[in-house]
């Protein structure tokens, strides 16, 4: 499952940095692997504490984790939606992205000039809110005529449901406010605004990018920020991306362990972000346990059951018969498949099944 999350931002916020942190980060395991596919894209392994633990039990030859695709996006800067700076190449980019992580500078430094001569992340997101949107405006305004002659003249349903989309957009575009603030209860009206691939419309998270002393607590950038955040029901993480570096620069699990405890942190940046990101995206996770292997597969939150067996192989979906499941909860507990049987904790499972983060699943196919 190809899914990938755009990290944005403006010149000089830390963007980069963040991306080369996530680059260069060790997981717990030596098979949670971290690999380049292009110098600004990176497939990153989603970290999950329930495969360390099922691992214990199984003694598995290999772990393979989950993964959710991250890129590096060059900067914006004012204009770019009319071509400025990197302009068409930024935007494109997004485009291709299913969500956007967006950092924002929420540090003093004298050494690291911002783009704008002063630190305001507020006007930092406005900047780029503004360019998204003059450049949905330009898709709106570039298909309404036509959408609109089609579904007046031509009666097609197709057409007057984009139609009926696209308004909703120019209204709230020529606001100055953001696609994703519009949702449509309607399915048909759903499938038609994605059609329209929207910058504005993708789900947002937003990255405090901090200094030290406010990695804990956060700082008054921040608070600004999550103001700003909650009228827009949009997440908002707090990161130190310069302890991001030292973090990654050392060896062992147990290194990071002591340094994030010194700090009083539970856990580093990088995988509280990743693990937003892979929920940004509205993905779960199921898992697959025995001797040969431990590993997690991606589904969308709400497939059922035969959806999840193709995930791990096609003729898995076609035949499908049954999903026998184990509750992770369960697994652990009883330590192994066999005594989970005996003590009646395995379900058998339908078409119907919606599959649950954290189920453990065995599927039975005949093709």
């Amino acid at each position: 499952m190809s899914l990938k999350c755009g990290i944005v931002g403006l010149p000089n916020v830390g963007k980069s940095t963040l991306f080369n942190c996530l680059s260069n980060s060790k997981a717990q395991s030596a098979n949670f692997p971290f690999c380049t596919i292009e110098p600004n894209v990176g497939m990153i392994s989603v970290p999950d504490e329930r495969l360390n633990v099922l691992a214990e039990i199984d003694k598995p030859e290999k772990i393979v984790p989950t993964t959710v695709e991250i890129v590096d996006i060059a900067g914006l800067v004012k204009g770019a939606s009319k071509g400025e700076g990197l302009g068409n190449k930024f935007l494109g980019n997004i485009r291709e992205c299913d969500a956007i992580i967006e950092v924002l500078r929420c540090f003093d430094d004298d050494n690291i000039v911002h783009v704008d001569g002063s630190v305001n992340p507020i006007r930092d997101k406005e900047i780029i809110d503004t360019e998204l949107q003059l450049k949905d405006l330009e898709t709106i305004e570039s298909r309404y005529a036509k959408t609109e002659k089609i579904a007046k003249v031509g009666g097609d349903k197709k057409a007057k449901d984009l139609f009926e989309v696209i308004k909703a957009y120019k209204d709230i575009l020529e606001q100055g406010r953001n696609a994703r603030e519009v949702s449509f209860d309607n399915k048909d009206l759903t499938l038609a605004a994605k059609e329209l691939c929207l910058l504005t419309a993708k789900p947002i998270l937003y990255v405090c990018n901090v200094d030290e002393k406010s990695c804990k607590n956060g700082n008054a950038y921040v608070e600004q920020v999550k103001a700003m955040a909650e009228k827009e029901n949009a997440e908002v993480l707090v990161i130190a991306a310069k302890i991001e570096e030292d973090i990654a620069e050392l060896e062992t699990y147990e290194e990071k362990l002591i340094f994030l405890e010194e700090l009083g942190l539970k856990e580093s940046g990088v995988n509280r972000l990743i693990k937003s990101a892979y929920k940004m995206l509205n993905l779960e996770t199921f898992l697959t346990t025995g001797p040969k292997e431990t590993r997690a597969w991606t589904f969308r939150k709400g497939d059922k059951a035969p959806q999840c067996a193709g995930v791990i192989h096609s003729d898995f979906e076609k035949g499908f018969i049954r999903a026998e499941v184990i509750k992770y909860d369960d697994y652990v507990h009883y330590r192994s498949e066999a005594a989970c049987k005996e003590a009646g904790k395995i379900s058998v499972e339908g078409k119907d099944y919606v599959v649950q983060d954290g189920d453990i699943m065995h599927f039975r196919f005949n093709v």
